[in-house]
Formats: C-alpha cells, structure tokens, sequence
C-alpha cells in the first residue's frame, strides 16, 4: 500500500498499563480451542487400515500439524479412539473396555469400511459396524482410507470439538445419563 506524501505521520505508542496480548474470549470456547488443538489419540489398528493410520503419522501427511501427533497407547492419556479396522466380536469386548478407560471428554474415530459397518466381512465373527458397541463421532470411508482422508475426518472432528456446549450443559447431561 502507497502513502500519500501529504498525510501526517501515524503515532505509535506503548501503553506501558497493559503487558502483553490481551485476548477476551469465553471460558467455553477458550476450553474447546485448546482441546481441538491437542487431541491425543488412541490408535486401535486392528487391520490393513492400521498401516494408513500409521501412515498419516509420518512425515509425509505428518498428523501432527493438527495437534494429533502424541499417539498414546494408555486409554487414560488419549481422548480420542481412531477404530481402525475389522472388529471381530472376540476384539470387540477389549475395544468396549478401552473405551470405558478413557477419561471424558472421549470421541471416536471409525476409520474404513470394516470399522464402519463390517466391510465385505458378513460373517458370524465380525461385528457390523463398531456403531453397535461405542458412539461414534467420525465415519471415514474407504478400504482401507488414504491418510489425507484421514486427515479430513480428524480435521471434522475439530470442528465439532470446537462447536460443543458448555462445560454447565456437559455436567448435566453426564448427571443426567447416569440417572
């Protein structure tokens, strides 16, 4: 942008009151920022879409520019589970008590067909979808999905993390659930 030789000089100035950035937000929506921006999966790769989720973790798609890339293998550090992969029935009760490990907040990745509704498995040992046992937040499609299609359902999940209710609205539904 070109200034005009005639207009008077700008005046900058230090208000020495105030030391540093201020920044006026919610208590809500700070919470939700700082959770989007750190979410620390669970990777449960049960088959071939284990190989892209690992993927997804390298340097080439490098998941970490989401805030994602502290892969714990402890339910109670994680709060996110990416269900990557067939789950068979005899997997399904480990699954349901990982799940019940991790500490609320907790959101759910399904990634591929089969984790989503049992892929081309119909079959008395493989469960329909893992919708029948956890609530899922993000379904991502594909056999076996490509690592950005991952990145797009955890960029999805983000965006939902950042649209929840308030931390009131949360306590209560949990007091709720549990009545």
């Amino acid at each position: 942008m070109v200034t005009p030789v005639n207009d008077p000089p700008q005046q900058v100035a230090y208000d020495s009151k105030v030391e540093g950035n201020i920044i006026i937000t919610r208590v809500d929506a700070a919470i939700n920022w700082m959770r989007k921006n750190s979410l620390w999966p669970m990777p449960m790769g049960l088959a071939c879409c284990a190989i892209e989720l690992m993927a997804t973790g390298a340097s080439r798609f490098d998941i970490s520019r989401f805030g994602a890339e502290v892969m714990r293998f402890s339910p109670r550090q994680s709060d996110v589970m990416i269900v990557a992969g067939t789950v068979t029935y005899k997997m399904a009760l480990a699954v349901k008590r990982i799940y019940d490990q991790m500490p609320e907040p907790k959101w759910v990745i399904a990634m591929g067909a089969c984790a989503s509704s049992g892929g081309m498995y119909r079959s008395y040992a493989v469960l329909q979808g893992i919708d029948r046992l956890l609530p899922v937040d993000v379904y991502v499609s594909g056999c076996p999905p490509r690592p950005e299609a991952l990145l797009e359902g955890l960029m999805k999940l983000q965006r939902k993390v950042e649209g929840e209710s308030s931390l009131l609205a949360q306590k209560k539904q949990m007091v709720d659930s549990l009545a």
